[in-house]
């Protein structure tokens, strides 16, 4: 029994969420102002009933008393004709008709009752309808304007995010690039100390530095060999120039 209370539970909290993700608080206050007005209009036929009914009395009380009127001038004339049995008749049918009044007049003081209730509630409700009006424009330019900045602050709030992403993929470019730079860098040193081998050269490393170490022999025997024989040919140039013309 529990499990099925905690479920129902649930579920109406599931309802009551997604009724409130779909409820315009715009509509919903046009739908209730609209309710209202039907609600007003209904009193309003009300008080017209009411004031058709008690025109509808009063027009029937005046034709009972010019009935009574009509009985009591024939009660008269019978009299005066000696005719007291159609006095009679007559007075009687007045006090018939005089007792309908009676029971038409109680009629329309019900009825009077009945339409000063409906008219003051009448005027009660249009002065509550008419507060509801104004309070629900109020509302709805309220929510209006609330839903306008909520809208701003997303739009901001957006813009914000994709800034965000933006400055991540600057900071990724940046360190991309220092990483390329470390790199070439390194790749230079290595380069330079001769830890990668150029693959234009004929053999391996160490016939490379023999060869190295032979040229430079080659080279520097050859230079010595320069600087004797230049060296063996300097007095005779000296001699030639001091016997020249003077």
């Amino acid at each position: 029994m529990g499990l099925m209370k905690r479920f129902f539970l649930i579920v109406k909290a599931k309802v009551s969420k997604l009724l409130d993700n779909a409820e315009n608080p715009n509509e919903t206050l046009d739908y209730s102002y609209e309710k209202q007005l039907e609600l007003l209009q209904q009193v309003r036929r009300g008080v017209a009933d009411v004031v058709t009914s008690k025109k509808r009395v009063e027009l029937q009380a005046e034709k009972l008393e010019a009935s009574v009127a009509k009985l009591d001038n024939q009660a008269r004339q019978a009299v005066q004709a000696g005719r007291e049995d159609l006095a009679r008749i007559a007075l009687e049918r007045k006090k018939g008709v005089q007792a309908q009044l009676q029971s038409l007049d109680a009629q329309r003081t019900q009825l009077e009752g009945e339409q000063e209730k409906l008219v003051a509630a009448e005027q009660r409700l249009t002065a509550k309808v008419e507060a509801f009006r104004t309070q629900k424009e109020t509302i709805k330019a309220q929510y209006t304007a609330a839903e306008a900045q909520v809208k701003i602050n997303e739009a901001f709030s957006g813009i914000s995010e994709e800034m965000a992403d933006v400055g991540l993929s600057v900071q990724r470019a940046e360190d991309k690039t220092e990483q390329m730079r470390a790199r070439a860098g390194a790749l230079d040193e290595l380069l330079e100390s001769g830890v990668f081998e150029d693959v234009t050269q004929s053999g391996d490393m160490i016939d490379r530095e023999l060869a190295k170490v032979t040229t430079e022999t080659e080279v520097d025997a050859e230079l010595e060999a320069l600087k004797k024989e230049i060296g063996a040919g300097a007095p005779a140039d000296a001699a030639v120039q001091e016997g020249g013309p003077r």
